[in-house]
């Protein structure tokens, strides 16, 4: 079978590297916004399951079938609007809110309105946004060192040896040497471990116009243009042609399938897709797709295992995510800063997208991400109105 050809240890680093990033960097805003909506430790399971199952498999099933890297995650930002705006809702009402949002999110997909939006966007403008959000993570890499600095230092003579040395595996033997370091220091928090099968719990959905224009209207509107704008940028920045439209649908018919179960909102990944999208995942970007096949699978086990691969990943210390993040961002964010600079007639658009982005401002519940894209269209839109081409 040509996926097992295909298959590297990078790839499976990468997914690795991107499960780990990803679920410890927000599964508690999604425990958060299941526990204001009265969920007991059953239901936050099944949210486990469904999401679980959810990403994994509309990551790994199309990746397979196109032989191109597809990354879908959970809506970070929709589960904090879900976690400040939950109070006085049951889970029922939720439910029905998870799926009028789903449905608003088929739509999008199905009638390509959201494609045709960002083929708009110059590529420029969209490397910048993709390396605002990624920078951040790039900065907490060299953070962490305030509270763990023998640690960062380690990981970066590691990494910088081993991008000299073996270039391709450098992420791997990085992770390596981290997690033998933390273990011999007693650092490994396995303390939370055991062995457990999550179970589904079904909710009926209960619609109400309350919980539509309370939670599903904005819980839409963060999904798309904090999580599905960057995740297109993300697949543009490192060259794939994908078919947005069809991928936006399948998330959308994904959450109103898993919504009973509590799987709020899939969405296009930018962070973790741009781990698996990388040259650190494999040198030939024809064989990246089995990154994304590898988280897919890690994906998949959270969600039937889900209590032993929690306690597994929040393991690490944090230190350790935020430092391995962001040295496996290097790559992307130097690429998606050098596309954006290249052309001048973009530049200034794209650095002030940029910065806007990496500022993390949040207006009216909406990230920096669309803020970003909104600032850099309208310096476009100043200088270039209307404005003859250079001779």
């Amino acid at each position: 079978m040509r996926f097992f050809r295909d298959l590297s240890v990078s790839a499976v680093t990468a997914g690795f590297v991107a499960v780990l990033v990803g679920f410890t960097s927000s599964v508690a805003i999604v425990f958060q916004a299941a526990r204001a909506f009265g969920a007991g430790p059953e239901e936050i399971a099944s949210w486990v399951w469904a999401l679980g199952l959810g990403m994994g498999l509309c990551s790994a099933l199309p990746s397979l079938w196109w032989r191109k890297p597809v990354m879908v995650a959970w809506s970070t930002p929709g589960a904090a609007v879900l976690a400040s705006a939950g109070a006085g809702f049951s889970m029922g009402q939720a439910v029905g809110a998870f799926m009028v949002c789903a449905a608003l999110i088929v739509v999008a997909g199905a009638t390509g309105w959201f494609e045709r939006v960002m083929n708009r966007i110059p590529m420029a403008i969209a490397a910048a946004l993709l390396a605002g959000v990624l920078a951040r993570f790039g900065m907490q890499a060299f953070t962490a060192a305030q509270t763990a600095l023998p640690l960062v230092l380690l990981m970066l003579l590691a990494y910088l040896l081993a991008r000299r040395l073996v270039p391709r595996y450098a992420v791997p033997l990085t992770l390596v040497v981290a997690v033998a370091y933390v273990a011999l220091r007693g650092q490994l928090a396995f303390g939370d471990l055991h062995f457990s099968i999550a179970r589904p719990v079904f909710v009926a959905p209960v619609f109400s116009w309350q919980a539509v224009v309370s939670l599903a209207l904005p819980l839409f509107v963060v999904t798309m243009a904090s999580q599905n704008l960057p995740g297109v940028a993300a697949i543009r920045a490192a060259g794939y042609a994908l078919p947005i439209s069809r991928i936006v649908t399948l998330t959308g018919v994904a959450t109103l399938l898993l919504a009973p179960f509590g799987g709020y909102a899939l969405n296009l990944s930018a962070i973790t897709a741009a781990m698996c999208m990388g040259r650190e995942a494999h040198p030939d970007p024809d064989r990246r797709y089995t990154a994304a096949v590898a988280c897919g699978v890690f994906y998949v086990a959270i969600g039937i295992f889900g209590g032993a691969v929690a306690g597994l990943l929040t393991a690490f210390p944090a230190e350790l995510v935020a430092a391995i993040a962001g040295l496996a961002l290097l790559g992307t964010i130097a690429g998606g800063l050098a596309t954006a600079l290249q052309d001048e007639r973009y530049r200034e658009a794209a650095i002030i997208t940029f910065l806007v982005t990496l500022s993390g401002v949040a207006i009216a519940g909406i990230g920096s991400a669309f803020w970003g894209v909104v600032a850099g269209a309208l310096a476009l839109l100043v200088q270039q109105y209307r404005s003859r081409p250079p001779a």
